[in-house]
């Protein structure tokens, strides 16, 4: 059968490019190699009736997608706790996810008055820059080649937010942009517990520590459409974590169509320089004009695409794409309830009281190493969402950095594995009492288990670290920035083109609205 287009990938942005490739009146397939759909933003079953996600943050919708999915019959509700840090002694600085003086104050007074004064303008500060990249990440980057008023006329809407900002704050978001967070937080804050707290928000998913430029970037990144006065979380979805791609399958289906699991596309079929379809794992082929991969850029234009079709310069930039997954995550089963009156614990909870630490955890990773005291970090899903676990039981989901996926020791195995959620247990049970005698099921998921579950190379769940030279018109690599690729018919909608990870189907909208004008 032949289709007017193949999604590859059945995750938040493929779901919600097949549903506007069917909204436009496209014959559409989706092929998810996966035996559900969700992509990584789908919950696992690590233990019979116990299922988890693998982040505590859902991401951001753009406006776009959020009308185009229809989530207005989606509840989304925020927590009182953006994220908690705990001490060496046992001491807990909680943020809190909403702009709330007293609250804050109240926290960090604790540790510091100076710092408390300064909180509230210092967090909306950051907002407000997290506004401009919100503005950037609802549409397509600039042809940097094309100088025309029509190709800058999208970025009239950005400009006038960045001039919102005033000649004061405008430049101090150019200023702080490319900075390392710990030479912000140090130009700012004196409370060692409450910069590691931050911090600990800059350095997500890449293999870099807080005195590395550009992760002020990255927390802005992961600020776009988090509440005013949080510093990590966003608003989420309360029917569960996986409610936003059943919404966006079912507006997909709805719209005729047709989704396939268990499909493994093994090649991208290409004929005079034009996608002819794919072939499938099995031997099957499938025609089509128009695919739209939301896989890495090295999973899909160097594996399967035949590189006779593509540059050699093309090639070798998308070869050199800094994936560098680092993250592992340990799931616990509990048997029975964990004391929380707070509810600190539904927030991420980071465990590594100073940035010296965070920095030192980011140092081993370097040299192919897990560090002795890595970076850890928790959450527990079931106070947001009951029916994950069996009642009056819970589930702990941590995040580990630094993990790297190539290990100089050799690679990952079963011994490595358990030695890291050792690791981690005993780490978690110094912040929650009787944890260990409360274990009934734990599963370790080491980066290379990431990439072999999620079909994500090197276990990078961002498909490229945003780092500076891989953002905006520069992702998935500079001149290749608008979704379509080289060979005419494909495009790259995945977390490796712009947006980037974290803004549920933005890649993907973006992606599939760049395929319907090219045709």
């Amino acid at each position: 059968m032949k289709y007017d287009a193949i999604v590859i990938g059945a995750g938040p942005n493929g779901l919600t490019a097949a549903a506007y490739l069917a909204r436009r009146r496209r014959k559409v397939l989706v092929l998810e190699s996966a035996d559900e759909i969700g992509g990584h933003a789908r919950t696992i079953e690590f233990a019979p009736g116990y299922r988890a996600p693998l982040n505590d943050d859902a991401g951001w919708v753009p406006p776009a997608v959020r009308r185009l999915v229809g989530l207005k019959s989606q509840k989304i509700v925020g927590g009182s706790v953006s994220v908690s840090v705990v001490g060496a002694d046992g001491q807990v600085l909680s943020l809190p996810a909403r702009l709330e003086a007293g609250a804050a104050g109240a926290s960090i007074r604790a540790h510091s008055e100076r710092d408390a004064k300064l909180w509230v303008p210092f967090v909306t500060q950051l907002h407000n820059f997290a506004s401009v990249l919100g503005a950037l990440y609802r549409i397509a980057p600039p042809d940097i080649d094309d100088t025309s008023l029509k190709a800058l006329l999208p970025l009239v809407g950005v400009g006038r937010r960045l001039r919102t900002l005033g000649a004061e704050d405008m430049t101090e978001f150019l200023r702080v942009m490319p900075m390392s967070i710990q030479d912000l937080l140090d130009d700012t804050f004196e409370s060692e517990l409450l910069k590691a707290a931050i911090a600990s928000c800059a350095i997500r998913d890449i293999r870099q520590g807080p005195r590395s430029g550009g992760t002020t970037f990255n927390l802005l990144h992961y600020l776009v459409g988090a509440p005013l006065g949080s510093v990590r979380a966003r608003k989420r979805f309360l029917d569960g974590p996986d409610a936003f791609a059943a919404a966006a399958a079912g507006v997909a289906k709805k719209r005729k169509a047709e989704i396939r699991t268990n499909a493994r596309v093994e090649r991208i079929t290409v004929k005079n320089h034009a996608v002819t379809g794919v072939v499938l794992s099995g031997g099957e082929e499938v025609a089509a004009p128009l695919v739209v991969s939301t896989l890495d850029p090295k999973r899909t234009l160097l594996g399967m695409v035949d590189p006779v079709w593509l540059d050699p310069e093309f090639t070798l930039a998308v070869k050199n794409v800094k994936l560098r997954g680092c993250t592992a995550y340990v799931f616990y089963a509990m048997d029975g309830e964990i004391q929380d009156t707070s509810r600190t614990f539904a927030s991420t909870v980071s465990l590594t009281p100073t940035t010296v630490a965070l920095e030192k955890a980011a140092d081993a990773a370097k040299y192919g190493e897990v560090s002795k005291d890595p970076h850890i970090e928790f959450f527990v899903p079931t106070m947001r969402w009951g029916h994950l676990a069996p009642a009056g039981k819970h589930i702990v989901v941590a995040r580990v950095q630094y993990a790297p996926y190539q290990l100089k020791a050799g690679e990952w195995n079963h011994d490595r594995a358990c030695a890291l959620s050792e690791q981690v247990t005993t780490a978690i049970a110094r912040a929650i009492p009787g944890f260990k005698d409360s274990i009934e099921h734990q599963a370790v998921f080491t980066p290379r288990d990431i990439e072999e579950r999620f079909g994500a190379s090197e276990g990078a769940l961002t498909q490229g670290e945003m780092t500076l030279d891989q953002i905006l018109f520069m992702r998935p690599v500079a001149s290749w920035g608008r979704y379509a690729m080289p060979v005419d018919g494909l495009f790259l909608g995945g977390a490796g083109a712009h947006p980037g990870p974290g803004v549920l189907g933005g890649a993907g909208y973006l992606a599939a609205r760049a395929a319907v004008k090219g045709r």
